[in-house]
């Protein structure tokens, strides 16, 4: 409920500072003196427009303060709008809104920054305000819908459809993303067919492209050396070569030994030692030939591998060394794309189900919304006839339209009524008139009573136009709502004020010259409330029989 209400510099009110209570408060007073400001100063803190003409004159800002107690339990509605803007509390909280006279605004929540979007969406669960032309509640069929569904306590089924909405949507994603992918690669089938056969070919391993460089570089310079060892070996060990000639001159030598034992053994032990040198040497000379012995067709098939590899990495936009990991990927896309048949059946299966289970529970919700549709027109039509408007009919026209899904189910829901017989039904905004739209308000309310209606209701001037016994109808259904939320109500009916828990009288003061004349409100007492239902009853002078009126008004 609405704790308190400050005002700082907005308009007519310099300071006013307001506590209000539970129950029905009505506020009075003479026309001019800013009943209408004051509601313009609370839709201000609940995040309304700003404007920059509601400073105070010769003021930079003004400000306006609400203070709410939070209602217990939490509604999910206001728990979850404060936990997403991070704002905490201890079972109160404070509206604040500072309007600059150039325009710009601030606002705040227990002294935390939001936006006005943010306040707004607060304030809306917060607070109603209603009068002759509020169409807020009235106007947008989703609304309807909802109230419908709190009417007829059917939050559980509702977050049921949801929830089966969104696991509905979430499967015909899946499922579009699947027949997108499986296009595409139908589109690219013919390529992966040839792509995996050619690269199955050539079968390239990981690292052939480094070891196929390496042995062609390896038998390309051995076919330039392998002539020089060859030439090398023939120099050593051919007829006119070392070797040869060493051998002969060391059997000559050998002959003549004994005949020169001092010197020619180390002559000939020497030239042993040459000839063996030479030996190693030609057997070196042999193992390098047959190293650098290659199959020129070896060197072909070398460089036509290598050859081809690049080609296939040119081709595929890709290093050799990845065309294994290509092979691989292209073969499984293709395999993907021949298996996409059946998981495609399969996504389709899992669509329809969620759809089904979908449609069953929105036809259920719809039905039960139906039941609640009659039950609500019911009880609103017994409302009606108190308040003088017993020809006229209300109804909730609801449609089903099953192919129309949604997060809230497939039904729709307005309000409409008919004002007098023979006259055609239509949405309550266009046929009502603005006295009869204000009946049909409060009926509706009242059968809503604490179910789809915010904690603090504020009524404007809802009784204009009508007196006696409607008006008297009006007030009785105001006190009816007061036993479950806290009502507001500007009025000038005595019949609505004389049932109020608490009496606000709102007056300007007086203003002398040079002084500024701005509006206050105060809680009256008994007497002073008497006196000021006999001055609605009677008008500027007050007569002793409006005094007895005001007396037997008080009493009933």
């Amino acid at each position: 409920m609405l704790q308190s209400l400050s005002i700082r510099d907005i308009v007519l009110i310099q300071s006013l500072d307001l506590d209000l209570a539970n129950g029905l408060s009505v506020l009075t007073g003479e026309t001019g003196a800013g009943k209408s400001i004051l509601l313009d100063a609370l839709a201000l803190a609940l995040g309304a427009r700003g404007d920059g003409g509601l400073v105070r004159k010769g003021c930079e800002k003004g400000e306006v303060r609400a203070v709410f107690e939070v209602p217990k339990p939490e509604p999910e509605g206001l728990k979850s709008l404060l936990a997403d803007q991070g704002i905490e509390h201890e079972g109160e909280l404070l509206l604040r809104r500072t309007q600059n006279a150039d325009g710009r605004t601030k606002a705040t929540v227990n002294d935390l920054p939001v936006s006005v979007a943010s306040l707004r969406a607060l304030g809306t669960q917060l607070v109603e305000i209603h009068g002759q032309h509020d169409d807020r509640a009235l106007v947008d069929p989703e609304a309807h819908r909802a109230l419908l569904t709190v009417f007829g306590g059917l939050e559980g089924k509702a977050a049921d459809v949801a929830d089966a909405f969104a696991k509905m949507r979430a499967e015909e994603r899946k499922l579009k993303a699947l027949q997108a992918e499986i296009a595409k690669a139908e589109e690219e089938r013919d390529y992966l067919t040839a792509s995996v056969e050619e690269l199955s070919q050539l079968a390239p391993e990981l690292g052939e492209e480094e070891a196929l460089a390496s042995r062609r570089s390896t038998m390309m310079a051995a076919e330039k050396i392998a002539s020089e060892l060859q030439a090398a070996n023939e120099e050593l060990t051919g007829s006119a070569g070392p070797t040869p000639i060493i051998a002969h001159v060391i059997r000559r030598l050998e002959r003549k030994a004994e005949t020169m034992p001092d010197f020619l053994p180390a002559v000939i032990e020497a030239l042993d030692a040459a000839l063996r040198h030479l030996d190693d040497a030609s057997t070196h000379l042999d193992g390098a030939l047959r190293e650098t012995e290659f199959s020129p067709q070896e060197l072909e098939s070398a460089e036509e591998r290598l050859f081809a590899l690049r080609a296939a990495a040119r081709k595929y936009s890709v290093a050799v060394e990845n065309l294994p990991d290509l092979t691989v990927r292209m073969a499984d896309d293709l395999s993907q794309l021949n298996a996409g048949t059946e998981r495609l059946e399969a996504f389709e299966l899992g669509a329809a189900e969620a759809r089904s289970r979908y449609d069953a529970l929105a036809a259920s919700l719809a039905e039960q919304r139906g039941h609640a549709a009659a039950a609500l027109a019911d009880a609103v039509m017994a409302e009606l006839p108190d308040l003088k408007l017993g020809e006229a009919r209300f109804l909730v026209r609801t449609e089903i339209e099953p192919e129309s899904r949604s997060a809230e189910g497939t039904d729709s829901a307005e309000f409409w009524v008919q004002t007098n017989p023979g006259t055609n039904p239509g949405p309550m905004m266009k046929v009502a008139s603005g006295g009869e739209l204000s009946r049909f308000l409060l009926a509706l309310k009242v059968a809503l009573a604490d179910r789809g209606s915010a904690p603090t209701l504020v009524f404007d001037e809802i009784d204009t136009g009508v007196g006696g016994a409607v008006a008297d109808a009006i007030g009785a259904r105001l006190g009816r709502l007061a036993d479950k939320v806290q009502v507001l109500s500007v009025t000038h009916a005595p019949q609505v004020a004389a049932r109020a828990n608490e009496h606000l009288l709102i007056s300007k003061s007086g203003s002398a010259a040079g002084e500024f004349g701005g509006t206050r409100v105060r809680v009256m007492d008994s007497d002073e409330r008497r006196e000021e239902i006999a001055r609605m009853l009677s008008g500027a002078s007050i007569t002793p029989e409006a005094r007895a009126a005001a007396d037997r008004l008080l009493a009933s």
